[in-house]
């Protein structure tokens, strides 16, 4: 394991080979912040290290910027906004949107690489979510030129109703670093879109994808005063976003805990906020689901991106006729991944993003493990590989009094769980505080809307692991958050509706 390093260089860890030798454009790769206009190096050029989770060794040193930068950059884009960006028509915003996303696909090879490297997922993940960065941005071009108000019968006499939908103006936007491509362009699309600029504090542990996606969107034609991108280790100067009065919304993806003291800053000002928060999503196969398909999904929904997505499934609830056959159907699955670094060929399941990370599934398997589980593959640190990695790990027997029942792993475990009744099922899949995402396989037409009422969650996949589009809301209920992203709703998270009433039309 690599020692953290400090800016004043009294710790050196080893470095990586420089990113820009990978790349086909080295220029996308950029390690300075776009601060009020400019791309600048932070004062006193204080920087943080960015880790490869699968050496540990250092890709680069960020730019590691104050509450001042923040500032700075919310005047600049609160200026942009009011006196030009504003005032482009939707056709003139949707064509710059455009060019954005034919850019990131012509650059897809270049971003994934960059993404792989900060973030571990397998290079055919992170080509995948580059494809799907772009979905947002093209979808919101379209949409851009349709957010239509009403015309509404007015009840007093020779009057009439109008409504019209406005940008709310600056937005700060804080992403994770699971998918540092897609929740940027899932949350600036949308902004742009509506005619807010935005400033982005990036994930510290993958802003360098960040970095090269704006440097793309200026080069569409984005204009260098309503964005801006600033990275921190500071958690006090990104917290800028939520107090200062000029933000008018805030946006965020990440832990609830964050998002609750988030929400509760944003109040200060009354803020708009959209929070996608944790998750403890439900997977049930009931007893008449096909297998094969049930299998399949789980893999997508369980171990995509080993396990580090806020929709994974995180607990599997199988019926007691069918759990043998399911967990030795997947068993034999999760068999043929291979470990290893994201950016070779043959690797399908990467690292996790740092220790913490790792030692969090390792103590949700030692629980589960303690209290009865028994263990079907994987449960353990690999031999033979450096970096952050834990095996894909299959426990059969988990019950409501482990660890991962109650709290999400956002790691490469897939605890079974058995019930008998469909209730029981329900019972069990309610039973949390979260309300993102669930699944459920069966091929009964009634259950499928008697289950999908009963479950208590944002969005849910039926017969399928894959849930995420742009067309598609995406957002939950209860602790995992407010707001919806993507599809038409995720664009009225941005605008605010204002009400025109006209009188004495008639002389």
């Amino acid at each position: 394991m690599i020692d953290s390093t400090t800016t004043n260089g009294s710790s050196q860890p080893r470095h990586h080979t420089p990113v820009s030798e990978l790349l086909k454009n080295a220029g996308l790769f950029e390690a300075r912040g776009f601060v009020a206009g400019k791309w600048r190096t932070a004062s006193n050029n204080a920087t943080f290290p960015v880790y490869e989770p699968a050496t540990g060794l250092v890709l680069g040193e960020c730019a590691n910027f104050s509450k001042d930068a923040f500032a700075n950059s919310i005047d600049t884009c609160h200026d942009g906004y009011q006196e030009f960006w504003s005032q482009f028509t939707a056709k003139e915003r949707a064509k710059i949107l455009r060019r954005w996303n034919d850019s990131i696909l012509e650059n897809v090879d270049d971003l994934a690489t960059i993404l792989s490297l900060e973030n571990g997922k397998a290079i055919s993940e992170a080509r995948g979510e580059i494809a799907y960065a772009a979905s947002f941005v093209q979808w919101f071009s379209e949409e851009c030129t349709r957010s239509y108000g009403d015309n509404i019968p007015s009840s007093y006499p020779s009057s009439m109703v109008f409504t019209s939908k406005e940008p709310v103006g600056v937005c700060g936007i804080i992403t994770p670093w699971n998918f540092p491509a897609a929740m940027i362009t899932r949350k600036i699309a949308p902004a742009f879109a509506a005619g807010c600029s935005v400033v982005i504090k990036p994930p510290s542990e993958t802003p360098f994808t960040a970095a090269a996606l704006t440097k793309l969107a200026l080069a569409a034609g984005v204009p260098d005063n309503v964005i801006a991108l600033v990275p921190t280790k500071d958690r006090e100067a990104s917290l800028e976003l939520a107090i200062n009065p000029k933000v008018k919304k805030i946006s965020f993806t990440g832990s609830t805990a964050v998002g609750k003291m988030l929400t509760s800053l944003a109040s200060g000002t009354m803020k708009k906020v959209s929070m996608e928060l944790g998750g403890n999503a439900p997977f049930v196969v009931f007893e008449d689901a096909d297998l094969d398909i049930a299998v399949d999904a789980a893999l997508v929904c369980k171990f995509r991106s080993s396990g580090q997505t806020c929709v994974c499934a995180n607990r599997l609830l199988v019926h007691e006729s069918v759990v043998d056959a399911f967990s030795e159907r997947l068993v034999a699955k999760v068999k043929k991944m291979q470990l290893g670094k994201g950016i070779n060929a043959n690797t399908t399941h990467g690292p996790l993003v740092n220790a913490a990370a790792v030692d969090k599934v390792e103590r949700h398997v030692q629980d589960a493990l303690k209290k009865g589980g028994q263990l079907r593959i994987g449960g353990r640190r690999p031999e033979g590989l450096t970096g952050y990695f834990y095996e894909p790990t299959v426990i059969t027997g988990a019950t409501k009094d482990m660890e991962v029942a109650k709290d999400e792993t956002f790691g490469p475990l897939a605890p079974i769980f058995e019930f008998s009744t469909e209730q029981e099922a329900l019972d069990l899949a309610n039973d949390t505080e979260f309300g993102l995402a669930g699944y459920f396989f069966t091929k009964d037409i009634s259950r499928v809307l008697r289950v999908a009422g009963a479950l208590q969650v944002g969005m849910i996949g039926v017969n399928t692991g894959l849930i995420s589009a742009a067309e598609t809301p995406f957002g939950g209920i209860n602790e995992s958050g407010v707001g919806r992203e993507g599809s038409k709703y995720g664009l009225a998270e941005y605008q605010n509706i204002k009400a025109v009433t006209i009188g004495a039309i008639k002389a």
